[in-house]
């Protein structure tokens, strides 16, 4: 080695340290997925449980070797800092594509997809024209890809597998989301006469705790049709009574039968806009299934005793036999809660005015103190409601708002879920656990950040002893401040995404140390296999019941997971649909907006209506610089930070893509620089 060598051994011949981290590095493959970004890609680093780490690489696009959004691929790392190249593609993710279908030129009959994912930067030219014979120029097709793009901006190729209709219409997205997301819409032949046997049982008090004589009632929103819940509450002493009654589907899902294996296959009913696509046959759901008031109804009840502090001293779970007195209704209880219903509603909810309601209302009150004094957390949310015509078209968007009632049935159902998994855990048995784990501690460190970047001043916590109180304090101060929507969405995505497991885990953000689902088997499967363990529980052994019910558990837990984020994904796609077609027709209107992301290429606006659309980079007039850390976009003249208002126009709706772009009418006019220089940690847009 020379003079001037970068790398120099020690007396013994060994490496200095900073060439062994050089060499050392060079060989090190991870194993992970691959995701797109506008420059290349992001590799996450996989956990042995398969679980994503928050541990990033960049991988520039001459380095991707092909990879594809969602591909499992190996990267070597490289020498600078957080770079990593492709080396292998492990498993891909991506078989099919959903996109438009596009003559090349007037000239040729040549044709391609251009995908709708705007995270897969290619096309797909298509082969095997016989296959596409009933696609038109303009269409939304599926292809399925035979051969994938070996580098960066090389095409993919692949056959048409289905056809969806004009790519700008509702009719045809719809279709096209419904197809991709797995949503399965037809049960079987056999499923259907499964369900179709059970339409006429006489429900019987044989076998049952009869409680029909009790005041029951159901609160469910207007247009319900399977009530799977019911209620009934009473003081005994200083403490209450409540009993959370759910219909015993159980009794008619039979396990291991053809319409036991479909609910389980479809995981839960997914809502949208226009139509259910329920768990269980309609005949079921809606049916002899649903609590409808004045029918006696098969139910599986918590008896749960509650104290005067609203903690739970004891819960029984008991078959029974129950008749609703009362099919109630979110609005029209509230209005009975706020003294403005008129004589016509008193007289239909005559039966829980002897001052149920009254003692409803105060154990309520009761449950929900207890939570917050516990920390459970309370996000802001910003679901909207679509309202479409006869025709299915949207003609208005509002914002969904909760009631008192909304939220008294709520806490009891926190109340049953909880006592019921605290029931079956101490009972030494199986269950399906809902759960929610603790934070990463870096990102709980990124949200502190980025609290105090927007002058929330969060108090000192160390990470690794973060509750969900300690969230509950910042959530409180960006409600003060405006900023309740955006400080919400952030700390969701810094926490771990509930799900379901047949190992408790406690629930962080209910601050919960047991919780399951059981308050609604007739839209969620995981409910359903919670009721079929309790049912074996008070009719065999516990230990027959842990042998038989373990390997169920678990099964359930998985399938239910995995049927849950299909689900969302599709709710979330379907109302992203409807709101893009609804904003089509308001191009060129101006609103009031509040800003509710910010990012390196443009800013996110949400409408009053819960609609949002991106305000693109490209489209403002000034130079910007973005700074992640308070997501903040800054030029000499302005800052756009999150919850600012701004006036908006909307510019463009995309059917097809779901995208919505307005353009900022209020944007102060350019003007010099003072100073050339940029805050550390800065990037200025060219």
């Amino acid at each position: 080695m020379g003079r001037n060598s970068k790398y120099r051994r020690r007396g013994n011949g060994a490496l200095k340290k900073q060439e062994r981290i050089y060499k050392s590095k060079k060989q090190i493959i991870l194993t992970g997925r691959f995701l797109s970004t506008s420059s290349g890609g992001v590799f996450f680093e996989l956990n042995t449980d398969g679980e994503l780490k928050d541990e990033k690489y960049f991988i520039d696009v001459s380095d991707t070797k092909g990879a594809i959004n969602g591909d499992t691929v190996k990267v070597k790392l490289l020498p600078k800092g957080r770079d990593a190249r492709v080396t292998e593609i492990v498993e891909r993710k991506v078989k099919s594509i959903i996109g438009t279908y596009i003559k090349e030129d007037r000239y040729t009959d040549d044709y391609y997809v251009d995908p709708d994912d705007s995270k897969l930067r290619f096309t797909v030219a298509v082969i095997g024209n016989e296959s596409a014979v009933t696609a038109q120029d303009g269409d939304k097709v599926e292809i399925k890809l035979v051969y994938y793009p070996e580098r960066f901006g090389e095409e993919a190729e692949g056959v048409i597998t289905a056809v969806f209709g004009d790519s700008c219409t509702r009719e045809a997205n719809y279709s096209a989301i419904l197809h991709e997301s797995g949503i399965i819409t037809k049960f079987s032949r056999e499923a259907e006469q499964q369900a179709a046997d059970c339409e006429h049982d006489i429900p019987s008090p044989r076998g049952r705790l009869d409680l029909r004589d009790k005041t029951i009632f159901t609160i469910d929103g207007a247009d319900a049709k399977d009530l799977d819940d019911a209620i009934s509450v009473e003081k005994r002493g200083d403490g209450y009574i409540l009993g959370v009654h759910i219909a015993d589907v159980s009794n008619y899902v039979k396990e291991n039968t053809r319409l036991d294996k479909e609910a389980m296959q479809r995981g839960t009913s997914v809502y949208f806009s226009d139509k259910v696509v329920p768990m269980l046959p309609v005949t079921l759901s809606n049916g002899i299934c649903s609590l409808n008031s004045g029918l006696d109804r098969y139910a599986l009840s918590a008896i749960i005793d509650i104290d005067r502090f609203g903690e739970i001293k004891g819960v029984r779970p008991v078959k029974t036999i129950i008749n609703s007195k009362v099919r109630g209704v979110y609005t029209e209880v509230n209005a009975l809660i706020n003294g403005e219903a008129d004589e016509v509603l008193k007289e239909k909810y005559a039966p829980i005015l002897d001052g149920t309601l009254d003692v409803a209302l105060e154990l309520y009150e009761r449950l929900k103190k207890k939570s917050e004094s516990r920390g459970a957390l309370e996000l802001d949310s910003t679901e909207g409601k679509i309202i479409l015509d006869e025709s299915g078209e949207p003609i208005d968007i509002i914002r969904r708002e909760r009631g008192v009632a909304e939220m008294l049935i709520e806490q009891f159902m926190l109340c049953a879920n909880e006592a019921i998994a605290n029931y079956l855990t101490k009972k030494g048995v199986p269950c399906v656990y809902r759960i929610h784990e603790k934070p990463d501690p870096d990102k709980v460190m990124s949200f502190v950040k980025f609290s105090h970047n927007l002058k929330l001043n969060p108090p000192y916590c160390k990470k690794e002893n973060i509750t969900p109180g300690y969230f509950g304090v910042i959530l409180d101060k960006a409600r003060a401040n405006g900023l309740g929507s955006s400080v919400s969405y952030m700390l969701l995505r810094t926490m771990q995404k509930a799900k379901y497991s047949e190992r408790n885990a406690g629930h962080f953000g209910l601050s919960s140390a047991c919780y399951c689902h059981f308050t609604s088997p007739i839209r969620r499967y995981p409910d359903l296999a919670v009721h079929r363990i309790i049912t074996a529980l008070l009719e065999m052994d516990k230990n027959e019941v842990s042998k038989k019910y373990s390997p169920f558990a678990a099964k359930a837990a998985k399938s239910s997971s995995d049927a849950e984020l299909r689900a969302l994904e599709a709710e979330r796609a379907i109302d992203d649909l409807y709101k893009t077609v609804y904003m089509s027709k308001h191009i060129g209107q101006e609103y009031e907006a509040t800003v509710s992301s910010v990012t390196s290429f443009g800013l996110f606006c949400a409408l009053d209506n819960t609609c949002e659309g991106l305000v693109p980079l490209s489209s403002m007039k000034n130079k910007y610089w973005y700074e992640p850390d308070s997501m903040t976009l800054s030029c000499a003249a302005k800052t756009y930070r999150l919850g600012d208002r701004v006036r908006i126009k909307v510019e463009r709706a995309d059917i097809s893509t779901r995208r919505v772009d307005f353009a900022l009418i209020d944007e102060p006019e350019q003007r010099e620089y003072v100073s050339e220089r940029i805050p550390y940690g800065y990037k200025r847009r060219n």
